[in-house]
């Protein structure tokens, strides 16, 4: 019996696209079936951070009828099955968002992980995805602004009867202005469960429409989500062993090790 996972946040903009793409790649990585759903219906971007833009059937195609969800999955990076939303204005137009419960019915035991990118915020699409889940990830980032509505997304989810995992404070810039790890877990009541700093290669990998945690393992943010991937594995992570600065020069200037 597979687990399924809403990977949640209060508002826009706290990079819960890039952990629930790169979090189901982690699994992915230690052996486990993976299904991602994109289920943003209105604002989705997960097929454009994977390369995977120009599907012919979506979510919205799912949604409005015209196809069933095992038509709109596809092969995605390290052995992941996707479905995404699709981008279209037309095909958000033409969704019915009241259908996505069933669809998320229908996905949920069809692999070891459901991993469901839900839309920010509490509308009816939102708080579907919220439902349907038997647990959740917060993701939020560490300023008071994302605190509030964070806390109302887990109490939420906690009437709903969906299990809070814990929160992923993204983005820290280990700054003395942002909010310490302890200061979020004391607003939320939760615990966090992992730390991912903010990090050049994000945007480097989505620019390129490659998931970070292939397209740089070793980089600070992906060894983050690579370290909650085993520990919501209950399994051990070990970390890479830091790069002799000799060796890298050696490798810019000639190409080779």
């Amino acid at each position: 019996m597979g687990q399924s996972i809403v990977i949640a946040s209060g508002k826009g903009g706290t990079g819960k696209t890039t952990i629930c793409a790169n979090l189901g790649i982690a699994l992915a990585q230690r052996g486990k079936k993976v299904t991602i759903l994109d289920a943003d219906i209105d604002m989705a971007n997960l097929e454009l951070m994977l390369g995977m833009e120009g599907m012919p059937v979506t979510l919205h195609e799912v949604l409005s009828g015209e196809a069933d969800p095992e038509e709109a999955i596809y092969d995605g990076p390290e052995g992941v099955k996707i479905l995404p939303a699709g981008l279209s204005l037309s095909g958000v137009q033409k969704a019915d968002p009241r259908k996505l419960e069933n669809v998320l019915k229908a996905l949920i035991g069809t692999a070891d992980f459901l991993l469901i990118d839900g839309a920010p915020g509490l509308e009816v699409d939102a708080v579907t995805a919220i439902a349907a889940a038997q647990n959740m990830l917060l993701v939020v980032n560490p300023e008071i602004t994302s605190m509030s509505d964070a806390l109302k997304t887990k109490i939420v989810a906690e009437k709903l009867g969906t299990h809070v995992i814990g929160a992923v404070l993204n983005r820290v810039g280990f700054d003395m202005t942002e909010l310490s790890k302890e200061e979020v877990e004391t607003i939320l009541e939760t615990e966090v469960v992992a730390v991912v700093p903010e990090d050049p290669e994000v945007r480097r990998a989505a620019a390129f429409g490659e998931p970070l945690v292939v397209r740089n393992p070793n980089s600070s943010a992906s060894i983050a989500i690579k370290k909650l991937a085993a520990d919501l594995l209950g399994e051990k992570y070990i970390p890479p062993s830091p790069e002799n600065p000799l060796k890298r020069i050696f490798k810019a200037l000639f190409g080779r090790d």
